[in-house]
């Protein structure tokens, strides 16, 4: 049995240049791609190499962090704002609170889809960005002068709509300028955004508080008002200083720099740079079948639902639980920074070595049993949580620590295993819009009626991990087995079965494609 060679789709140019392999050399001839680029890319400097990386770095990452802070922020401050007195003011009861929170992922759920489908066909990615961005800092903004719960639910829901396409926007993004063995860290260091706004917000949340009565307005309403504010002044920053594509940096890359960008992503794929560039015109509705015939999307789901059921339910509940331990709400704001700086720092180490070694499965099962372990004490101790005050915060820190990797792992492997750019654009969309429903369950499972001891919320939270933990396992069985399969057939036998075109339609199903693990 002959070992099959890797195919180009699934190799960093940087480890195999193509004046060391022959079969990568014809690969590129038969794609179309002239002998001048061949030898342009294949001569390119290592240290250039590592210095474009540094100047992708530093122009692009941390603008998408920036925004992901303020999109963290305007999404979840509703927590802090609950027990600084909201819920009294606007007279809500019951599941009020609760509804309120799940609205918003109604239609942040339904247009994260189409809204990576115009970002995929825009020119100037930044201006869409940053229009969306100046809507939602609006309405966050008319937040702070909200009357009723009614108003408040039609806030959430304009919230819910503006800021549904930023996350699988700066994904699909840091997709276009990183190859897949660059992505999880740079997704990871945006998803760090998160935990640290989680830091930040309660930071935040502790000093706007102290307004209360200014202009006559509750604290409550200030949190809204200022925070909005700040969405704004960043949505003008991101019209500015977001990098939209490799031909339209300006002067910070030269000509050669953006030369290189540009081949190494359209020889991601063995295939005419022309048929490339016509791929991102237009949308095959055989994409969507594809996608949803695909048994992958669907365990990526259930790893994905292991983070995002248990971290949206954390997140719009922390300040509550650690009410329920006996702070006051200026102390419970200050007590959720230390849980979400580890999550950061958790979420950026587990990337670091899942791209050191390109194999994500490991770096995500161990976050995942770090939540079983956490809910699983939380579960056990929540009904006594003032009497295990020590333990239980330490559960809380440990969940944090073991949601924070799973997402940027679950994308990675996304991303890694998607090699067409107008499939890709599609699937990193419905992995965070179906993803963005263990928000909307995440919405309802922490009920006041149960606090402190929250069984819904802390056994719901350890199921999604359990079944997010088989789903990874499930889904890397099947990736090797796939592997060994493909690895039946020499290269020889694939190209005398199958012609160019036959194996361009296949994607990530081809013989010659070998699937990320």
């Amino acid at each position: 049995m002959a070992v099959q060679r890797n195919s180009l789709e699934s190799r960093d140019l940087e480890q195999v240049p193509p004046e060391k392999d022959q079969t990568v050399h014809a690969e590129w001839s038969r794609g179309g791609i002239s002998q001048d680029d061949i030898d342009f890319v294949a001569n390119f400097p290592d240290d250039r190499k590592k210095k474009i990386l540094r100047k992708i770095d530093l122009r692009l990452v941390p603008m998408l962090v920036l925004l992901y802070l303020v999109a963290y922020l305007d999404k979840t401050n509703i927590g802090n704002a609950k027990i600084e007195g909201m819920t009294g003011d606007l007279g809500l009861k019951g599941i009020d609170y609760n509804v309120v929170v799940a609205v918003f992922f109604i239609p942040f759920i339904l247009c994260e889809v189409p809204s990576n489908m115009v970002l995929h066909v825009v020119k100037r990615p930044s201006w869409y960005i940053a229009a969306l961005v100046l809507c939602w800092g609006i309405v966050m903004t008319l937040t702070g002068i909200v009357q009723s719960y009614a108003g408040l639910i039609v806030i959430r829901l304009l919230l819910g709509v503006f800021e549904a396409g930023f996350l699988p926007g700066a994904i699909l993004i840091i997709s276009n300028w990183y190859l897949p063995g660059e992505t999880q860290t740079r997704i990871a260091i945006l998803y760090t955004s998160a935990a640290t706004g989680g830091a930040f917000s309660g930071l935040l949340a502790y000093a706007i508080a102290k307004m209360d009565g200014v202009a006559g307005l509750h604290g409550w309403r200030w949190i809204f008002i200022l925070e909005g504010i700040m969405t704004v002044f960043v949505a003008f920053m991101c019209f500015f200083l977001l990098c939209d594509s490799p031909a339209l940096s300006g002067s910070w890359l030269d000509a050669d720099e953006i030369r290189y960008l540009e081949l190494r992503q359209v020889t991601r794929r063995a295939t005419n740079a022309r048929e490339f560039k016509e791929s991102n015109k237009h949308f095959d509705k055989a994409i969507f079948r594809d996608i949803f015939c695909d048994y992958k999307i669907y365990l990526l789901i259930f790893a994905n639902w292991s983070n995002a059921v248990p971290n949206y339910a954390m997140k719009f509940t922390m300040p509550t639980i650690l009410t329920s331990m006996g702070y006051t709400s200026a102390h419970a704001q200050l007590m959720t920074i230390p849980p979400y700086a580890i999550g950061a720092i958790s979420a950026y180490s587990f990337a670091i070595f899942a791209d050191k070694y390109t194999w994500r499965y490991p770096f995500i099962i161990v976050p995942q049993c770090c939540i079983i372990t956490a809910f699983c004490i939380l579960f056990a101790k929540g009904g006594s949580i003032a009497d295990n005050v020590g333990v239980c915060y330490f559960a809380v820190c440990l969940a944090c620590f073991g949601m924070y990797p799973v997402l940027p792992g679950v994308n990675a492997w996304n991303v890694a295993n998607t090699p067409d750019p107008a499939k890709r654009s599609v699937n990193i969309g419905v992995l965070i819009c179906i993803g963005n429903v263990g928000g909307l369950i995440g919405s309802y499972i922490y009920l006041d009626r149960e606090k402190p001891r929250y069984p819904t919320g802390y056994g719901t939270s350890l199921g999604f991990a359990v079944a997010g933990i088989a789903a990874a396992t499930i889904l890397e069985l099947l990736l090797k087995r796939g592997n060994k399969q493909k690895a039946m057939m020499t290269e020889e036998e694939v190209r005398q079965k199958y012609t160019d075109e036959e194996l361009e339609r296949m994607g990530e199903k081809s013989p010659l494609f070998k699937y990320a693990l």
